[in-house]
């Protein structure tokens, strides 16, 4: 029996076990997946989340394994690279990037260490109500068990499948975005800089993040996937994607062209974008089911790590978990939820629209050139500098 049940171990799960177990709470973990695993991730942690992780009693792991600190962002698009200022937050002034390989399990690590429960891998099956508890059936290959808490946290991202009521529905569409990701080495890139990727159908970025080694992860509409792979005949989404992109963007065949690759591309999706019940069905949502931006802001990891402890701090304010209790948490989380990340993620909306338009790599060019700034200025509206305000709860 536990005060609190997280489902996912991923960066929302192990850090709102984290943040629960600094308020003495018992809580477990339950993952599906064997660590060290590689995720579609942008893998960029914005400044503003160190102090957090601090918090945490992670930020020195991180810091010490991170890639280096991103002063700058650029756009790569149909012309030359164009620059500007990364802005500055309080505090430690630049964010870093870590490989989600490395990133997940130091947090699992600190979270086991610091007392959680891990079910490694197991994964949830179904979740039931006992009176004012929940039961949690677990399953894996060895046969089933039964968690029971008081409090069920669903951190599994937006891509569970099962007959969970966290998981969302599945559908296709034309304009669906699919991800990939991968690892480079030996590129030329900066190693302050972060650019954005604009090409016809889709977006990306580019990081430096840990053992010396480039991030480049990218989304790209189904559709003109679908015709890319169709014209290079039997080549892999993963190869036509890759082969749209160097076509579509000069600066990025000078700072990849030559490149590694390291290990294999990533796929998944599609991913979806847009702000969902942050407490229904009497359970908790954390990370990307609670709410996912487009990926062009980079802030996927900064919103898992913040929702969560947002989450712990109105959880901080109750002694007991009854019913009324996570009512009035689930009223309290979903609107500092919505103020901490309602306008980033219609601010992502609205560029990734634009970004993924026939023309737009020419037509942000242009703009850009003209108004180098707006990178900048970009950077700040999608909360790179956006402190958290919960930070002094637990």
């Amino acid at each position: 029996m536990y005060d609190a049940i997280v489902i996912g171990a991923g960066p929302s799960g192990s850090s709102a076990a984290l943040a629960l177990r600094g308020q003495g709470r018992s809580v477990a973990i339950i993952e599906a997946g064997e660590f060290p695993r590689r995720k579609v991730c942008g893998e960029f942690i914005s400044a503003v989340n160190l102090e957090l992780l601090d918090r945490l009693e992670a930020g020195v792991a991180v810091r010490a394994k991170a890639g280096p600190e991103v002063k700058r962002v650029a756009l790569f698009a149909s012309g030359p690279c164009i620059q500007a200022g990364m802005p500055r937050a309080a505090g430690d002034a630049f964010g870093r990037a870590l490989g989600r390989d490395v990133l997940d399990g130091i947090l699992l690590d600190t979270a086991r260490n610091a007392g959680a429960d891990v079910f490694q891998p197991w994964r949830a099956v179904e979740i039931a109500s006992n009176g004012d508890r929940a039961i949690v059936r677990i399953a894996n290959k060895d046969g089933q068990t039964s968690l029971s808490g008081q409090v069920v946290i669903a951190a599994h991202g937006s891509w569970g499948h099962g007959r969970l009521p966290t998981n969302l529905p599945k559908s296709s569409a034309a304009s669906d975005l699919f991800g990939f990701k991968a690892h480079f080495r030996g590129a030329s890139l900066a190693r302050d800089l972060m650019p954005l990727l604009v090409f016809p159908g889709g977006y990306g970025g580019m990081v430096w993040a840990d053992q010396d080694r480039i991030s480049l992860s990218c989304c790209i509409r189904r559709d003109v996937l679908a015709r890319l792979r169709k014209k290079g005949g039997a080549t892999s989404a993963a190869q036509a994607v890759h082969a749209h992109i160097l076509a579509s963007c000069p600066a990025v065949v000078s700072t990849v062209g030559d490149a590694s690759l390291e290990g294999e591309w990533l796929a998944a999706g599609p991913i979806r974008p847009g702000m969902r019940p942050r407490f229904a069905d009497d359970i908790f949502r954390v990370g990307n089911i609670a709410g996912e931006s487009h990926p062009i802001i980079a802030e996927g990891i900064s919103m898992a790590l913040q929702s969560s402890w947002l989450l712990a701090g109105e959880l901080a304010r109750f002694e007991q978990w009854d019913r009324t209790a996570r009512l009035a948490v689930g009223n309290r989380y979903s609107r500092a939820w919505s103020r901490q990340f309602a306008t980033r993620i219609h601010a992502a909306a609205l560029l990734a629209r634009i970004a993924v338009l026939p023309r737009s790599n020419t037509a942000m060019k242009a703009f850009v050139g003209w108004f180098p700034n707006s990178l900048t200025l970009g950077a700040r509206l999608s909360g790179k500098t956006k402190a958290l305000p919960a930070l002094s709860h637990p």
